[in-house]
């Protein structure tokens, strides 16, 4: 049917309807049921009667405020016997955030550290091997808030750290890691990792009794710190309960046959801060460890910061954005099982550093860097968790050349040096501490 004429239909049926308002009154008898319909005079609002009708929507509209109010002020007093939990409001994701917002559990937490111990872990790749920048994040929070011990190592250590000097002792003898007890790496090669997820809170663990050489099933080890901030009131040892332990200054002895999680030089209060670096990893590997030790943990043990600090391994080797997008797709979930072990936790993500290569005979940032490190910070407010950019802190795109430049930075355009380190290692805690800007 063409336009006009379904225009024209419309305007019959209106003119119809209008000669009957106009002619009929507004109500008939038919039957013994009244039939009712509006006046022309009310169709076109001129009359008395519209106004009433608005002043009565008015009345019930005020009346059914008012019984609001009065339902919401008698639930006041009224204890439910059983309350229902209160669901925070999702925050709606903006640029300008100051994503500190997060920590506020963490925060919290510090007027504790009087009274019992608080654990910060943080998580990272080969950027935070040798303790480098977790260091400072750790002599900062102990010197504010109290604290002693460098917390978790793990029985076999093969990256030496700066603050420990660590050596394992068999049938008398020093030996390597690779000598010892079998080790098994969530974030290792696939034959270096359990199906069953139990790696413990680091994600590795050692197996007692289970190596190439025998002798394993009773070791020595010795933790000696190796400057100030690294000394500590008493050990810890995280182990299957057939594993039995002895304390002697900085050595522990091992026996038995099973599974030590880790070791944990600490005070009875403060701040511990335990460095957890796993080299070549991208941070998707959380799902694979068992979560009813995790949760354990981070309940038992009071964590109340968890720090990831990942997305830089993914770079040199990927070009494409879809790519990325997909491993910060990963990352979510790994925040997101985190969360569920960790709920009374508050989590700090870290990005990627800027990183350079020599492209056309000229040092060039990695077209990925900027695109990484937002897809990770709209991620991180989305989860509701804390985001600190180390490319932005730099000073984004070529950077990490300036770094090289002041003798901060390695070769290779990726690795910190030591000072380099430090020096992010202490932006970081004072990014947390509220006091730069990020």
């Amino acid at each position: 049917m063409r336009p006009y004429k379904v225009l024209l239909f419309f305007a019959c049926v209106l003119a119809c309807l209008a000669a009957l308002c106009l002619v009929l009154p507004g109500r008939v008898a038919f039957a013994g049921t009244e039939v009712r319909w509006p006046t022309l005079a009310e169709v076109m609002g001129s009359t008395e009667h519209g106004t009433e009708g608005i002043e009565l929507l008015d009345t019930l509209d005020t009346l059914e405020r008012l019984d609001t109010l009065e339902t919401l002020e008698t639930a006041d007093t009224v204890v439910p016997e059983k309350p229902k939990p209160v669901v925070p409001p999702k925050v709606v994701v903006d640029s300008t955030m100051d994503s500190r917002i997060f920590l506020q559990s963490f925060y919290a937490s510090l007027s504790q550290t009087g009274e019992r111990r608080v654990r910060v872990l943080h998580y990272g790749d080969s950027q935070i091997e040798e303790d480098r920048m977790t260091m400072q994040i750790r002599e900062t929070l102990q010197k504010r808030y109290g604290g002693q011990g460098v917390g978790l190592m793990p029985l076999a250590q093969t990256i030496p750290t700066r603050t420990t000097r660590q050596e394992l002792q068999m049938n008398g003898k020093i030996i390597t890691p690779q000598n010892g007890p079998k080790r098994y790496l969530v974030y290792g090669p696939k034959r270096d990792q359990r199906k069953d997820g139990l790696y413990g809170v680091m994600g590795q663990v050692a197996i007692m009794a289970d190596s190439l050489v025998s002798g394993s099933e009773d070791i020595i080890a010795v933790c000696k710190p190796q400057m100030e901030s690294a000394h500590y009131e008493r050990w810890k040892i995280f182990a299957d309960s057939t594993i039995y332990y002895e304390t002697n200054g900085d050595t522990v002895h091992l026996s038995g046959k099973g599974a030590v999680y880790g070791l944990s030089q600490e005070s009875d209060t403060g701040v511990i801060v335990d460095n957890i670096p796993m080299r070549g990893c991208l941070g998707l590997v959380f799902t694979k460890m068992d979560s009813t030790q995790l949760a354990t943990f981070y309940a038992e043990e009071n964590v109340k910061l968890i720090i990831m600090q990942f997305g830089g391994n993914a770079i040199p080797f990927n070009e494409q954005p879809s790519t990325i997008k997909s491993i910060v797709k990963g990352l979510r979930d790994q925040v997101r099982y985190v969360q569920r072990c960790a709920p009374e936790a508050s989590i700090l993500f870290i990005g990627p550093s800027d990183m350079i290569r020599k492209k056309d005979g000229e040092w060039q940032t990695y077209p990925m860097v900027p695109y990484m490190d937002k897809l990770l910070r709209k991620m991180a407010l989305e989860e509701n968790i804390a985001y600190f950019s180390l490319y932005n802190w730099m000073g984004g795109s070529g950077s990490m050349l300036r770094w090289q430049e002041a003798g901060l930075a390695g070769s290779d355009g990726v690795h910190f040096y030591r000072n380099g380190a430090k020096k992010a290692g202490n932006a970081v805690v004072e990014w947390i501490l509220g006091e730069i800007k990020n």
